[in-house]
């Protein structure tokens, strides 16, 4: 690819959570970051990706990363994949925090993950989770067989002497770094399952940082990474399958869903990525629609072109270079039609797999975000709307003409208008339409939703 997007250099010490499935990673995770960004289930298996979360202490600021259950023994592919995953968080760290369940006593698995550790050399507390009374609590001195100092009981659930354990966490960290302050734009990758947000967000940044697999479903909770780009700070967002609400019929899946609807609130500019091979379905009328309810500025990303291309037969050729663009064309035609209020968003054709297009995704999020931002002079805005005005005069309705008589632009993104006239029930929707073309055509605001207000 042609530009580069590399990882950025966070100041603050990392903390991984690491241990075997279902000792409660998710639950310390959740009470250490100080709210439910991990998904908490009975369930063996539930965390895939490494998630991410801030966490203050006695003014230490600090970044916990919660991992998957790891299982070196495990045949299933996915499952390898989330040990992998795990292994990754504690090369990275500063600090490992090894979880294990106080009730259940050191288990085979434990001893598996102390070895894996052993080989790391990393500085390692020893968490003995679930000691809700002083009799469970009694059972830690068995874990000092893990070689692995000293145990700290605690209760992830119930918050018992996780203050104590905290204390011992800042102590164990590096000297902390002081960073520079700077503006972070975060882009999520939204969509419905299966049509490649894990694996564009791992083409873009040029790592395995999401788990792929051909099981839909296989991203639960929103994964963010912090990269740099053209010089500017990213938090890149990969969430799970938007699906209707009424196919969400687990909790694991209800919860996945409220994630990735959250990390769209949140985003500053959404991607939407779409299936080149389906084509434009219901669901990603119905994401489109949540993209736009959100007023969030958008790119389109039509993924797996690559694919489209084989089947076809279509070579690199003058004459098939012409036939892929009559395609794309088309496609982009069909676009603003199904999904006539992301009309505005530029589109990409792109493959994740072999890179194709891919350099241009960050490049036009970028810009989206910008035009999202643009402030037009007062001056010049009502000069433009005065011209488009006496170019094409409003229609009258029962003998009363629309009369604008003052624009100005909110200061707030994504842009608003507000326009003082006569009678804002003169405004009819085409002719609302027309003067929003006539300032997307003078300014651009490529990729930005914009609002025009008619006030008395």
């Amino acid at each position: 690819m042609s530009y580069e997007a590399k990882p950025r250099l966070n100041s603050n010490a990392i903390v991984a959570i690491v241990g075997r499935p279902n000792v409660g990673k998710s639950s310390l995770f959740n009470r250490l970051v100080g709210g439910r960004r991990a998904i908490v289930e009975d369930t063996p298996g539930i965390t895939r990706d490494r998630i991410y979360g801030i966490c203050e202490w006695s003014g230490r600021v600090f970044t916990v990363c919660d991992t998957g259950g790891i299982d070196p023994n495990d045949p299933d592919i996915l499952r390898r994949d989330i040990y992998k995953q795990a292994e990754f968080a504690v090369e990275e760290a500063d600090l490992v925090l090894f979880v294990v369940d106080i009730r259940v006593g050191v288990h085979p698995l434990d001893e598996d993950v102390a070895n894996i550790l052993r080989r790391y050399k990393k500085p390692v507390i020893l968490v003995a989770n679930k000691a809700e009374t002083l009799e469970v609590e009694a059972n830690a001195v068995e874990f000092y067989a893990l070689g692995m100092g000293d145990p700290y009981p605690i209760s992830a659930i119930h918050g018992l002497s996780t203050g104590d354990l905290l204390d011992e966490i800042i102590s164990k960290l590096p000297q902390e770094v002081k960073g520079t302050e700077e503006e972070e734009i975060s882009i999520a990758l939204v969509g419905r399952p299966n049509v490649g947000k894990s694996s564009t967000l791992n083409r873009l940044i040029g790592q395995e940082r999401s788990i792929v697999h051909d099981a839909a479903g296989t991203t639960r909770d929103s994964v963010d990474v912090a990269i740099e780009y053209s010089g500017r700070a990213i938090r890149l967002v990969d969430t799970a399958g938007l699906r209707r609400q009424a196919r969400v019929n687990e909790d694991i899946e209800y919860y996945s869903s409220l994630r990735a609807s959250q990390s769209l609130e949140r985003c500053d500019v959404a991607v939407l990525v779409i299936d080149a091979q389906d084509g434009i379905v219901a669901q990603d009328k119905r994401v489109a629609g949540d993209i736009s309810e959100a007023g969030k500025p958008s790119v389109i990303v039509v993924n797996k072109w690559d694919l489209v291309r084989e089947l076809a037969g279509v070579g690199e050729s003058e004459g098939g270079a012409q036939k892929i663009a009559d395609w794309q064309q088309r496609f982009v035609k069909k676009l603003g039609k199904d999904l006539e209020f992301l009309a505005y968003s530029p589109v990409i054709f792109a493959s994740a797999l072999t890179g194709l297009g891919s350099e241009d995704i960050l490049g036009a999020a970028l810009e989206a975000y910008d035009e999202s931002r643009r402030r037009v002079p007062t001056p010049l805005l009502n000069q433009i709307i005065k011209e488009a005005v006496a170019l094409r005069p409003p229609p009258s309705y029962k003998g009363e003409r629309l009369k604008i008589k003052y624009v100005s632009q909110r200061p707030t993104p994504p842009p608003r208008f507000t326009f003082k006239c006569n009678s804002p029930d003169l405004v009819h929707f085409s002719y609302k339409r027309y003067l929003e073309n006539q300032l997307r055509e003078t300014f651009g605001f490529v990729g930005t939703p914009i609002e025009l207000k008619f006030v008395k």
